[in-house]
């Protein structure tokens, strides 16, 4: 199967979107990664806990590295929210 997003694929993302809000599950964010300072990645809102930590999983969460692996992601880690690709 396909992944949501593939290699190559472009994405709108609305910078302004968490300024006043917190993200809701289900949302595609963008993050800079916990670990890796140089790197953005693409994943979808498992849960938002009561500090407003981040819970994300990937969108192929077979083949991904996420929030089962590096933990929840600081909301000041977000880059904005995924509101339309093109392949």
């Amino acid at each position: 199967m396909r992944p949501l997003i593939a290699d190559g694929d472009e994405v709108l993302v609305d910078t302004s979107a968490y300024r006043h809000s917190t993200p809701c599950t289900d949302d595609i964010v963008v993050t800079r990664h916990p670990y890796q300072r140089d790197e953005t990645i693409i994943k979808r809102v498992a849960a938002v806990d009561e500090n407003g930590a981040l819970q994300l999983i990937g969108l192929n969460p077979d083949e991904s590295t996420d929030s089962r692996t590096f933990g929840s992601v600081s909301p000041d880690k977000l880059v904005g929210r995924v509101t339309s690709r093109f392949q």
